[in-house]
């Protein structure tokens, strides 16, 4: 176990520094691709509500899905960072409707739905650093989304997982503990890989 937390640290200090390796100009562009393919989804193409992410820095761009999921009329769900580093879910009214939160961070500005929002969602799309090929995901270590997770497996959820990444992020195998859970698909700027979920 202290085997797998050395090697995801160490595994996410190496993805971290390659992001920030990453000219300016990139994210806009890999992000524009990226849409495209996570828009034709059928996930996302038949959902009502999807609970989403606001990307900050050099993560792989959503704005562009966000807006395309909103003029569709898709609800969507944003998350709220709660001082226990939980969630809370807002609705996504528009780029004009978000205001900076701690860490860096975007978030709604609108009222606060509770963290059991997102069991409505049809779709979850979720951040991370990686995704290896039996569709494990490496977040960033805080545990958030471990909380998501298992807050929509306790309730029987049929969510379909989708991250979002850069092309050189799916890789062969990232560091695993016995509480993450596998993801339904990753979507990069080349396109789509779908995983049988575990």
């Amino acid at each position: 176990m202290a085997s797998e937390k050395t090697d995801k640290s160490r595994l996410r200090r190496d993805l971290l520094r390659t992001r920030a390796a990453l000219p300016e100009g990139d994210v806009p562009v890999n992000g524009h691709a990226l849409a495209r393919h996570a828009l034709q989804l059928p996930e996302l193409t038949g959902a009502h509500t999807v609970a989403a992410y606001v990307s900050v820095g050099r993560e792989p761009s959503t704005r562009e899905v966000l807006e395309g999921l909103r003029e569709r009329g898709v609800r969507v769900l944003l998350p709220v960072l709660l001082p226990d580093d939980d969630l809370d879910w807002a609705a996504y009214e528009g780029r004009d409707h978000l205001v900076p939160a701690g860490r860096g961070l975007l978030e709604p500005d609108g009222p606060r739905l509770g963290p059991e929002a997102v069991l409505a969602a049809d779709a979850v799309l979720l951040p991370g650093l990686a995704v290896d090929r039996r569709g494990l995901r490496l977040g960033r270590g805080g545990g958030s989304y471990d909380r998501v997770l298992e807050r929509l497996t306790r309730a029987g959820s049929r969510a379909a997982l989708v991250v979002l990444l850069y092309d050189g992020e799916v890789l062969a195998q990232v560091p695993a503990e016995p509480h993450d859970r596998a993801v339904h698909a990753v979507v990069t700027p080349s396109g789509t890989t779908r995983f049988p979920a575990l």
